[in-house]
């Protein structure tokens, strides 16, 4: 796989994602998940990308296995070598 160091808007929301978010007609607990199904599908395409699939044919086991790639570099050569930065 190849990891390569990410903006932050291709891992999160932008500032226009989050403002759009932000005036929708939706409840706190629903502007959250919201926002977590837009970052989360954001990664799902990353994911693909680097899979070589589409993003609707990726498997549980490659997402798992994406998952424990990037937290093996996280563990071994620190956050920042890794996709997601947490």
């Amino acid at each position: 796989m190849n990891f390569q160091p990410q903006q932050p808007s291709e891992q999160f929301l932008t500032l226009e994602e989050s403002a759009k978010v932000d005036a929708a007609l939706l409840s706190s607990s629903e502007k959250f998940l919201t926002r977590l199904t837009i970052s989360s599908l954001k990664l799902l395409k990353h994911i693909a990308q680097e899979y070589g699939v589409a993003v609707e044919d990726l498997t549980s086991e490659q997402v798992i296995s994406w998952f424990e790639k990037d937290g093996k570099i996280r563990r071994e050569q620190g956050s920042q070598a890794a996709y997601l930065k947490w």
